[in-house]
C-alpha cells in the first residue's frame, strides 16, 4: 500500500480534495484553517504579499499587520485637523513675512537667525539683499563689507538678532529683502543656517481731498455745474469715490498718474444738475487708510413765479363796477343832505321861535295897564 501523505509538522491536517464542493468542515467553518486564526501575510522575499508564515510567527505578524484600522470618520478627522494646524502655520508664517511702514518712519526688517550668546558676529556672514539683486549691506567677521549708496546714513543692522534698521523710510524702500546667514566652522567652510525673505510695504499719506465747482449753466429749475475732486502725494495707487447726501456716485472722469515707485496724483470729474442744495464728499482710499472732503452744493438761482395779467374782459367788468360805485357815492352825497335837512331844520325853527317869544316883553301887563287907565 501507498503511504498516505502527511502535513509537515505545525500546519493543521489538508482538507480533503473536494471536500469544498462537497461542503465539507472547511467549507462549513467558511474558511480554510479551521479551527485556527487566518495567517497573517508578510511580504515574501521575491514574491510580494501572500506568503503564510506558520507557527510563532502568527503571534509577531498579528501585532505587526493584523492591527485593526482606524474607523473613516476618524481617519478625516484627523486629516481636517492636519490641514488646519497647516493653514494656520502659514498664514503666520506669511504675517510675519510682511512688514508695512510709512513714509519718514523708522523700520526695522527680522531675520531669521539669532547669533547665540556664546558666539559673536565675528563667526558670521550675514548679507541683506533687496530684490536678489541689489545688496543693501553685508557683514564678514564682524565688520560691514558692503553697503548700497541708496542706504547709506539709513541703515544699520543689529548685531545680535540681525535685523535690518531703515530710517528714514522712502517710496523706494518698498519691495521684497532677503536675509542670508553663513557661519564659519573650524574647517574654515561657510554653512547657511539662514535664507529667508520679508516684504517691506510702504505707505505715504495722500493730502486731504480739493473739491472745486464750476457753474456752467443757471436757470429756475436747475444748477449745472462740473465738480472736481483732486489729492496728491500719496503711495501706493489710490481708490476716488464720491457720494451726494451720503449715497454713492460715479465719476464722470478719473485718472490717476502712474508711477511704480513714485507718489501718485488722483483727480476725479463729475457733471451734475443740482435741483437744491447738497452735500458733495469726496474721499482718496489707499492701503486700508482714507481722506475725505465735504462741500455743500447750493442751486445758486431762485426765481419767483411771476403774476399773470388778468385778461381785457376782466378789465372791462372791473372799470364798470367801479363806475358805478363813483356814480353811485355821487348821487347819494349830492340829495341826501336836503332830505335830512327838511326833517331837521323845523326843530331848530321852533326853537328859535320860542326864543324870540321868551324875548318879547309879556303882553298881560300891557293889557293891564291900559284897563287901569280906562
Amino acid at each position: 500500500m501507498r503511504p498516505s501523505a502527511r502535513p509537515p509538522p505545525g500546519l493543521p491536517p489538508r482538507a480533503p480534495a473536494g471536500s469544498e464542493r462537497l461542503g465539507g468542515p472547511a467549507a462549513g467553518a467558511g474558511r480554510p484553517w479551521p479551527g485556527a486564526e487566518p495567517p497573517c501575510l508578510l511580504p515574501a522575499s521575491g514574491s510580494g504579499l501572500g506568503a503564510a508564515r506558520p507557527g510563532s510567527s502568527h503571534r509577531s505578524c498579528r501585532k505587526m499587520a493584523c492591527l485593526p484600522a482606524a474607523p473613516p470618520a476618524l481617519r478625516r478627522c484627523l486629516g481636517l485637523g492636519l490641514f488646519v494646524l497647516l493653514c494656520l502655520s502659514l498664514g503666520y508664517a506669511l504675517e510675519k513675512k510682511v512688514v508695512k511702514s510709512k513714509v519718514g518712519e523708522k523700520v526695522g526688517l527680522p531675520c531669521c537667525h539669532e547669533i547665540p550668546s556664546s558666539e559673536s558676529l565675528h563667526s558670521y556672514r550675514v548679507y541683506w539683499q533687496k530684490n536678489t539683486t541689489e545688496v543693501v549691506l553685508a557683514y564678514a567677521e564682524g565688520k560691514m563689507i558692503s553697503k548700497h549708496k541708496q542706504y547709506v546714513n539709513r541703515t544699520e543692522m543689529d548685531a545680535r538678532n540681525l535685523t535690518l534698521w531703515i530710517s528714514p523710510v522712502e517710496i523706494l524702500d518698498n519691495g521684497s529683502y532677503q536675509c542670508i546667514v553663513q557661519h564659519r566652522r573650524l574647517s574654515q567652510n561657510s554653512v547657511v543656517v539662514c535664507d529667508e525673505s520679508v516684504t517691506l510695504f510702504v505707505t505715504a499719506d495722500f493730502s486731504k481731498p480739493n473739491i472745486t465747482a464750476e457753474v456752467l449753466a443757471d436757470s429756475c429749475e436747475s444748477t449745472e455745474m462740473v465738480v472736481r475732486c483732486s489729492s496728491y502725494g500719496g503711495f501706493p495707487k489710490p481708490k476716488l469715490s464720491g457720494a451726494l447726501d451720503n449715497e454713492s456716485t460715479a465719476w464722470n472722469a478719473s485718472w490717476v498718474s502712474e508711477s511704480s515707485l513714485r507718489a501718485y496724483n488722483v483727480t476725479g470729474k463729475l457733471w451734475l444738475n443740482v435741483t437744491k442744495d447738497i452735500s458733495f464728499t469726496c474721499s482718496v482710499e489707499y492701503n486700508g487708510f482714507a481722506e475725505s472732503t465735504s462741500l455743500l452744493l447750493r442751486k445758486t438761482k431762485e426765481c419767483v413765479v411771476p403774476t399773470v395779467p388778468p385778461s381785457y374782459n376782466v378789465i372791462t367788468a372791473s372799470s364798470i363796477i367801479i363806475i358805478t360805485f363813483l356814480l353811485a357815492i355821487t348821487l347819494a352825497a349830492r340829495y341826501l343832505p336836503r332830505h335830512v335837512c327838511s326833517h331837521c331844520c323845523k326843530p331848530q325853527d321852533s326853537v328859535e321861535e320860542g326864543v324870540k317869544e321868551c324875548m318879547k316883553p309879556p303882553v298881560s301887563s300891557k293889557v293891564t295897564s291900559e284897563t287901569s287907565s280906562v
